[in-house]
């Protein structure tokens, strides 16, 4: 069987593709995917990772009891399993200026609890211009700084995490995809996480559209693919960019940033960091790079 585990990251998709997953489904079982409500395995794993991390290691018996309790008796080719928590809490996100340092390890104990699986990690990677002020605001922590371990936010790569993850698991398969192409890229990663073939049919293609367009301009695009129904994905992609650039609503795409110290002229400079930190990752063997 083959195990998605998509691992967030956190403040990312907020459990959107996961939902949108469920609400196919019914159409999914038919091509072989399960995908079960979250409910039903992320206390159950977050357990059995926490007792192995405790050196109580994994059981022979783990991966039937969490199949019985997820599957409930429905045998399928490929398991959709969605937690932004599977390498941790908000704040374990970073430590020492290692994002997820956790990730190995817990992708060890998935890999004992699924032996005979055939295990796939999708991640969302986010600009730390963004993502460091965001996942400090849902931990304890009562600064910044003491957040950061006084660790500089220029030095923070997504690249050192993968390349971690990929030193430690060599014949893993990883997809990774930019928080911020998540409008263009989302009915691809929506398919190559359940594992379908890029011309079946999708509930919810344009979900994530629908929160950041606005009503006139959504209608328009629907319009337009509708009247143009044998685009590629590519040219598909350029159109909802040419929409969004006129018509996506102006509180939905803009951050807020408050930390104290941090000028326009930093903002910038961790974007740049960002951009190249891809090409890094672009550029390590056997990465699935989404982009659009």
């Amino acid at each position: 069987m083959q195990v998605v585990i998509h691992a967030g990251a956190h403040i990312t998709d907020e459990d959107r593709l996961v939902n949108t997953l469920i609400i196919n489904r019914d159409m999914l079982a038919d091509n072989g995917t399960n995908i079960p409500h979250p409910g039903a395995y992320r206390k159950l794993i977050r357990d059995v990772l926490q007792n192995a991390q405790h050196g109580g290691g994994t059981s022979d018996q783990a991966r039937d009891v969490l199949l019985d309790a997820i599957l409930k008796g429905d045998a399928q080719d490929r398991l959709v399993l969605s937690n932004p928590g599977f390498f941790g809490t908000p704040k374990m996100a970073v430590s020492d200026g290692k994002l997820y340092n956790a990730a190995e390890r817990r992708l060890s104990a998935l890999n004992e609890i699924f032996p005979r699986d055939d295990v796939e990690l999708f991640l969302a990677i986010c600009n730390p211009a963004t993502f460091l002020p965001a996942i400090y605001q849902k931990t304890p922590f009562g600064s910044f700084n003491d957040f950061m371990r006084d660790v500089d936010p220029r030095s923070v790569r997504w690249s050192d995490m993968i390349s971690r993850v990929r030193d430690a698991h060599p014949s893993l398969s990883i997809t990774v995809w930019c928080n911020e192409d998540l409008p263009m890229v989302w009915s691809q990663v929506l398919r190559e996480m359940a594992g379908l073939d890029p011309t079946v049919d999708i509930a919810g293609e344009y979900t994530l559209l629908r929160e950041i367009m606005t009503d006139v301009g959504l209608k328009r695009f629907k319009a337009y693919v509708r009247s143009h129904p044998n685009m590629s994905e590519i040219q598909k992609r350029r159109v909802i960019s040419a929409f969004l650039d006129k018509f996506a609503k102006e509180d939905a795409i803009e951050e807020e940033l408050d930390i104290p110290g941090w000028t326009e002229e930093m903002i910038d400079e961790l974007t740049d960091i960002y951009d190249e930190d891809l090409y890094t990752i672009q550029r390590i063997p056997g990465i699935n790079v989404i982009t659009p």
